[in-house]
């Protein structure tokens, strides 16, 4: 599975890329046949000075593609929420196609 990261409106540090990477690997064990994903990490400052962060997941499988997106006030628990929203459809769409 090919997995591109990216950053809009600021520089993630390796630390992020790495937690990212290591949780998107594990998308695997729920469906063996997706062929990519895109993560994109935004910043959204219009609320005021407080910096909303943004995680948003493109999977594509054949012939489906899932996209979640989430925001909390970090990375890490805005990237949480958005996957475990993926897992689910993920599965869902599994026992869909095996039914």
């Amino acid at each position: 599975m090919n997995v591109n990261i990216q950053t809009v409106n600021f520089d993630a540090d390796q630390r992020l890329i790495d937690f990212v990477s290591r949780k998107m690997e594990k998308l695997n064990t729920f469906h063996d046949r997706i062929i990519e994903s895109d993560v994109f990490l935004k910043l959204d400052n219009v609320v005021h000075h407080i910096k909303d962060k943004i995680v948003e997941i493109k999977v594509h499988v054949p012939r489906h593609s899932f996209f979640v997106k989430s925001s909390s006030k970090s990375f890490e628990e805005s990237f949480d929420s958005a996957f475990d929203s993926l897992v689910n459809q993920v599965k869902r769409r599994k026992q869909k196609m095996i039914a």
